[in-house]
């Protein structure tokens, strides 16, 4: 089937135009694909062919020494180019013993016109053909495609790719999903499965692109198949070819394509069905009433011995007018992204999804709860990443992660916390990393935060402000720096005669001795204080 599509060198051997000619050497090159024709005459020639070209050449551009024609050679194997047809004749009269072997070495095809050929007509017939190929594969490509479309809509349509791909490649075909049984074909090959599965789970790599891989002897073509940001499992495709073609990953990336559709619809139908444990998870989050009966349909984790956090992701409200239905769908792929997203992690999530946030009780189990903290960063870290490239969380969001309980009914407590963090709108995602502003938010809903931060800060605030000096970022930075002056006056953008002027005024509305510890201490709490009130205000 390649053969129809491709154009090797040892298929040119029966074009009319190469009766009178004999490969001289590199036979075993004879399987490299043509992409192109090229007639070649100069030594410098890197930046004309760009691998694949079938070279044909007099030599009139090279010198007829030894060394330049061996030179000239070596630069076509490095190029990759398909292979070279020499024409036999004053500037190739013979081809030197060296250059045959290095031929031979890298399989390179060394093709002799023993009688004068005219170059525009194989170029000519050449070029036709590897058109007129290409045309065909596009057109099975598409047959192929509306095949494999046509099997993902019906039952069992997993299986029936991957019958069909059987159909082309007449070599056993694997999908292994991140989740679920795996799927094979034909059905006497568990053995091959059972490497590719070894594979997977020893190397526990997320494969991102295509790719050959060597397990046992063997030899798999991979594929990837991807949805919503995430490789939800991969296609194997086993493979006696040591350098499968382009042919392969074509139709493995239509099938790829449509596998993923099928999962796609699958998840859609199960997170539709995951609106009752949603309403179920926000009566636990906002301290509801909830039927204990329903913790085992909703919570299956919650007989075993777990841990729990809640995790919120709070969302900007959008800047455009969107529809009920276009909110239902985003709010489901959001809410599909995140299942997954936790699942991958060692998590067992509940997940709630409204316009403005995504809650999660994550929860796992008692022995990996060492891990908890990690994952979380991990999953933090890989939707930071990835919102950038798919927008799927809008402009702007903020995350925030309650302290980690052992019963469902503190779970409320989990959910306040993980809202107090994104509330302080700090570079902090955990409650357990809030440091400080723990003492803060109880002083701030009492007025006494604010009375605070004035009682140390005040004459610094009121002189910012009648005069725009800069003391308040001045005597932050110049603390942060431990009273370096040269550090805080480069980190500043000042010079150092500026910076003993501004700390000079420091002293004269502070204090002399705002440097000595307990007045420090008290000083570089009520600019963390000053901080929240502005983010939070």
């Amino acid at each position: 089937m390649m053969n129809e599509f491709t154009l090797k060198v040892g298929d040119i051997l029966s074009r009319e135009h190469f009766h009178h000619a004999k490969v001289l050497a590199g036979s075993e090159g004879l399987n490299r694909i043509i992409r192109w024709v090229h007639v070649l005459e100069v030594v410098d020639f890197e930046s004309l062919i760009h691998g694949g070209e079938l070279i044909l050449t007099t030599g009139v551009g090279l010198q007829t020494d030894f060394l330049t024609q061996l030179t000239f050679v070596r630069k076509l194997i490095q190029s990759n180019a398909a292979g070279i047809c020499i024409e036999k004749g004053p500037y190739f009269q013979e081809i030197h013993e060296d250059i045959l072997q290095l031929a031979n070495k890298h399989h390179f095809p060394i093709i002799l016109f023993e009688e004068t050929v005219k170059f525009v007509d194989i170029t000519q017939d050449l070029h036709s053909l590897i058109i007129n190929r290409h045309h065909d594969l596009l057109k099975y490509l598409d047959t192929s495609s509306r095949k494999f479309i046509e099997l993902s809509m019906s039952s069992n349509g997993i299986q029936k790719i991957l019958q069909e791909l059987y159909q082309y490649f007449h070599h056993t075909v694997m999908f292994l999903p991140a989740e679920g049984r795996n799927f094979y074909f034909p059905a006497d090959q568990k053995e091959l499965l059972d490497i590719a599965v070894q594979y997977v789970e020893m190397e526990r790599n997320d494969i991102r692109q295509q790719q050959i891989i060597n397990i046992e002897h063997e030899r798999f073509v991979v594929m990837p198949v991807k949805g919503l940001g995430h490789t939800w499992g991969c296609l194997f495709l086993h493979t006696a070819s040591s350098a499968p073609e382009e042919f392969h990953y074509l139709i493995l990336d239509r099938a790829a394509l449509s596998i993923a559709q099928i999962m796609l619809r699958n998840r859609t139908i199960e997170e539709r069905k995951q609106h009752s444990e949603d309403k179920f998870v926000r009566n636990i989050l906002q301290g509801r009433e909830f039927d204990i009966n329903e913790m085992h349909t909703h919570l299956p984790f919650i007989h075993m011995d777990m841990c729990y956090r809640v995790f919120v992701l709070q969302f900007q409200p959008h800047d455009q007018e969107i529809s009920e239905e276009e909110w239902e769908d985003i709010n489901l792929q959001r809410a599909m992204l995140i299942r997954t997203l936790f699942k991958r992690h060692g998590f067992l999530p509940s997940v709630s999804a409204t316009r403005d946030e995504i809650a999660v009780i994550a929860a796992i189990t008692v022995e990996e709860k060492e891990k908890a903290v990690e994952h979380l960063k991990r999953i933090i870290h890989y939707i930071d990443e990835n919102n950038e490239k798919k927008g799927l969380f809008g402009k702007t969001f903020t995350i925030g992660i309650g302290r980690e309980y052992t019963r469902i009914k503190q779970l409320t407590k989990s959910y306040k916390e993980a809202k107090e963090v994104i509330g302080i709108q700090a570079n902090i995602h955990l409650y357990d990393e809030m440091g400080v502003y723990r003492l803060f938010l109880p002083l701030k809903n009492t007025g006494e935060l604010e009375a605070y931060v004035l009682d140390y800060l005040g004459p610094i605030l009121e002189y910012d402000r009648t005069t725009e000096s800069g003391l308040f970022q001045t005597l932050k930075v110049y603390l942060e720096c431990g009273g370096a002056k040269k550090e805080a006056a480069e980190k500043l953008f000042i010079v150092r005669q500026t910076l003993y002027h501004r700390l000079a005024k420091i002293e004269q509305l502070l204090g002399a001795d705002f440097v000595n510890p307990d007045k420090r201490i008290a000083i570089e709490t009520a600019l963390k204080a000053y901080d929240l009130i502005k983010a939070v205000n």
